[in-house]
């Protein structure tokens, strides 16, 4: 055999090109169709409103200019992002008959909410990095986290997300799909694609695995260290008033890496049984859509700074 490899590309052409997904997403439930909409639609403001009004926050108030509130309007970024890349056509589904999407659209999806998704994981880790110096270094804080640190702790997270991405994506590349096929979720995620490939996806699934896996685990290493140091110079501080000021402080980021883990690690351990998808989706709708809009309200009311900014916004644009 003397012919020329034919490119990647071409091939993916032409293996792609009688291949239509149909998103089946909530259609089974013809009855919850509105309500569903309604919720979401609702859903998807307050996220947009949420994070695009915490970056402007950040942005305007002087005070807010500390690493901690700058990792914040990254996550607020990212979640403002993945929640657009999802929820939207979610939102069309919901009200149109027609629930097709090209093969190229799903996988540019997959791609998309993968970036985001592992950029979150690694921000909460580097945010939980943050606090363990403001509160174990309080002193050094400024010098150590410096402002060319947070820019590059911030690259890395999105350098290393869109490898990451790029590796799911070929992985799931590899497979032969045909035909039209019903992804039997809202969203383009792995196990709904790999469900309804026609060749064996054992290669494709272990890649991913070992992958995710090994995000999980690096930044809840991270994220586990930081606060075991943290609760050890907690403990050693001789007042209460100062433990409380500290624990408020890291309620906040510890309640928003409590559910995005849980729920991640949740759709790891869940095997995709006929049963099990209805949990898939719920799943799947709390991480892409309401994790991103929780988020901010998390931040905004537990955190005093962050509701003192907004006032003095409102005041200060209300009297101009």
């Amino acid at each position: 055999m003397h012919h020329s490899e034919p490119s990647v590309f071409s091939y993916y052409e032409n293996q792609t090109s009688g291949v239509t997904f149909i998103l089946v997403g909530f259609s089974e439930y013809p009855h919850l169709q509105v309500p569903l909409f309604l919720l979401f639609l609702t859903i998807y403001t307050v996220t947009v409103l949420g994070n695009l009004g915490m970056i402007a926050t950040i942005r305007l108030s002087p005070k807010l200019h500390t690493p901690m509130y700058f990792f914040l309007s990254h996550l607020s970024f990212v979640d403002f992002c993945y929640s657009t890349v999802v929820t939207p056509k979610l939102l069309e589904n919901l009200i149109v008959e027609d629930r097709r999407v090209s093969f190229t659209g799903c996988i540019m999806q997959f791609f998309l909410v993968c970036i985001f998704v592992v950029t979150e994981t690694f921000l909460l880790a580097v945010m939980a990095y943050d606090r363990f110096v403001a509160v174990c270094n309080p002193l050094l804080y400024t010098v150590a986290m410096s402002q060319k640190l947070c820019w590059s702790l911030v690259a890395a997270s999105y350098s290393w997300s869109i490898i990451a991405s790029f590796v799911f994506v070929y992985f799931t590349l590899t497979l032969v799909f045909c035909g039209t096929k019903f992804i039997n979720n809202f969203l383009c995620e792995h196990d709904a694609i790999v469900a309804v490939a026609c060749s064996d996806p054992y290669i494709s699934q272990k890649a991913l695995f070992i992958l995710g896996t090994f995000n999980e685990l690096s930044s809840l290493m991270i994220i586990l260290t930081s606060y075991v140091f943290i609760v050890i110079t907690v403990m050693k501080m001789p007042t209460t008033g100062g433990r409380y000021k500290v624990f408020s402080t890291c309620a906040s980021h510890l309640t928003t890496i409590t559910i995005f883990h849980s729920i991640l690690i949740c759709l790891y351990c869940v095997p995709t049984t006929k049963s099990s998808w209805l949990l898939v989706k719920v799943a799947s709708a709390f991480y892409t859509i309401i994790i991103p809009m929780l988020n901010p309200l998390i931040y905004s009311l537990r955190n005093k700074d962050v509701k003192d900014a907004v006032k003095k916004l409102m005041c200060s644009s209300l009297s101009s």
